[in-house]
């Protein structure tokens, strides 16, 4: 007599094998996503980015790139223009940058003591500011106006209040302003 399993019986083994099926299936999708954090993570830390500036925190203010009379929009010889500034808790430093439209403009960032952020609303524009390190970014702006500048890094008490703003000019009127002045700001 030839005694068959019952159908629910059938059915309910499938089922395990599909479940088993797919349960290999994802315990190797993760083994093999770990598997490339980890090769990529020791990459990284084997072959750092090529292109890491650095500045010394102590002497920040008092030499080379970002002292007082440095920061702030500068116009380059070649016409486009290098925008300078330092985040500090809890505020930037200028608070009020200049900027010309439909003109290559070069942010040059760092942080004089923790890590904030640097996003300006309404622009892809967004940077960590890292104590000792130089952070740069290219932008162009189309329309004049005025846009935010927040710190988006909690970097303290105070961090609430830390905010910037960019006034985006038309061309001709940021010309007129650079031929007065070595650097720029809309600080009053």
């Amino acid at each position: 007599m030839n005694v068959s399993a019952p159908e629910g019986s059938r059915s309910e083994a499938v089922a395990i094998a599909a479940e088993r099926r797919w349960a290999v299936v994802v315990g190797g999708v993760l083994l093999l996503l770990v598997a490339m954090m980890v090769v990529t993570g020791l990459h990284w830390a084997a072959m750092p980015p090529s292109r890491v500036e650095t500045v010394d925190v102590k002497t920040l203010h008092i030499a080379g790139e970002f002292i007082e009379s440095n920061l702030g929009s500068a116009l380059e010889p070649d016409g486009s223009v290098t925008v300078r500034a330092i985040g500090q808790q809890y505020s930037f430093t200028p608070q009020c940058i200049l900027v010309p439209t439909d003109t290559p403009i070069t942010f040059r960032l760092t942080s004089a003591d923790v890590v904030h952020g640097f996003l300006i609303t309404g622009t892809a524009i967004n940077l960590m500011l890292v104590p000792g390190y130089i952070s740069s970014i290219p932008a162009r702006f189309d329309t004049p106006g005025d846009r935010h500048m927040p710190c988006h890094e909690f970097c303290g008490l105070g961090h609430e209040g830390m905010w910037g703003r960019i006034r985006v000019v038309d061309k001709a009127t940021f010309m007129r302003m650079a031929a007065d002045a070595r650097r720029l700001t809309c600080v009053k």
